[in-house]
């Protein structure tokens, strides 16, 4: 885990809302999943759930790729030297970890 300096400004601050809204939405389909085999549904249905919450999941994730691309990336570019190595190298670690779910 990356650490930042207190007070830092995030690339999804300006969604926060939006983006915790949807994260309650998520929520939802787990405990919506949890539901489901607690009151013994159709192994397929369950499945199905399954895979439309890691969708949602990976959804989320990208977008905020994303805004870590437009904000932390692109402002190391703007300052120049070593940090824009160290910030394109933190995405594509983080890149790799997504492909690998």
């Amino acid at each position: 885990m990356t650490t930042t300096e207190a007070g830092a400004t995030h690339g999804y601050h300006h969604q926060k809302e939006e983006h915790l809204k949807r994260l309650r939405r998520i929520e939802g389909q787990i405990r919506g999943l949890q539901r489901m085999v607690d009151e013994d549904t159709y192994c397929i249905d369950v499945l199905t759930q399954v895979s439309a919450s890691t969708k949602a999941l990976q959804s989320f994730a990208l977008q905020l790729l994303e805004e870590h691309l437009r904000h932390c990336v692109a402002d190391a570019a703007v300052k120049g030297g070593d940090e824009i190595d160290a910030k394109v190298e933190e995405a594509t670690k983080a890149i790799g970890r997504l492909l690998r779910t």
